[in-house]
């Protein structure tokens, strides 16, 4: 039998499912590797073969897919995205279907990791860089503040393609190629209403400040 404890909630803006998943049938008996800095690339490399399509299928974009030691647990994380956003629910349906793959490909190739691993897929935070065009256009209306050159400008985002984006900077249009462009970062503005959805509110008694909510669904599983 293999216990598994989903968990998911919103945190920071970010919708997050984790899956505690279980060792497979012997792996129990073998003892932790500690993979070096090779074995992790190639780990994280066969992790993508399996993860990309599955999040491609649902519509969504991988943007990160790390792997770290967690005590005595390896944390997969998984970060999605998509120009509608990234709901709970769907990370919630994404999570299971990744775990479905992931148990698949250890059935024909064995298993990722020696002993238990948690599985973390989430949407990234307004604390993401943004690097790649899409990333630009996901936030237009945004305030950034990014590099141009040698200059720092802080600007709102009016519009975004695959070659420039256009900065509202002072009520000035510029328009800036990604070359010329730095990493740019979200701005926070407390003031602005209108960036906070209803998916970001929580009417939980217990979590008078709406900043997480969760809940916990306990499965078994027989193992063949």
């Amino acid at each position: 039998m293999v216990n598994r404890n989903r968990a998911s909630g919103r945190s920071g803006g970010r919708a997050v499912a984790a899956s505690d998943r279980g060792s497979r049938a012997g792996a129990a008996a073998r003892p932790v590797v500690r993979p070096g800095g090779s074995e992790l690339v190639a780990q994280r490399a066969r992790l993508r073969v399996v993860v990309g399509p599955v999040v491609e299928a649902a519509g969504f974009d991988l943007e990160e897919l790390t792997v770290s030691r967690a005590g005595r647990r390896h944390l997969l994380r998984v970060l999605v995205d998509g120009d509608g956003g990234v709901s709970l629910d769907e990370v919630a349906d994404l999570s299971r279907e990744i775990s479905a793959a992931l148990d698949a490909a250890e059935e024909t190739g064995g298993a990722f990791t020696a002993g238990e691993y948690v599985l973390e897929v989430g949407s990234p935070g307004v604390d993401r860089p943004l690097t790649l065009p899409r990333h630009w256009r996901r936030n237009i209306g945004r305030l950034v503040a990014v590099k141009a050159e040698d200059r720092q400008l802080t600007g709102r985002i009016a519009a975004a393609d695959d070659e420039r984006v256009t900065l509202d900077v002072d009520g000035r249009k510029q328009d800036l190629g990604y070359g010329v462009l730095g990493p740019g970062r979200v701005q926070i503005e407390f003031g602005r209403l209108d960036d906070i959805g209803d998916d970001d509110v929580d009417d939980d008694p217990a979590d008078p400040d709406g900043e997480f909510a969760d809940f916990d669904e306990e499965r078994e599983e027989d193992e063949e």
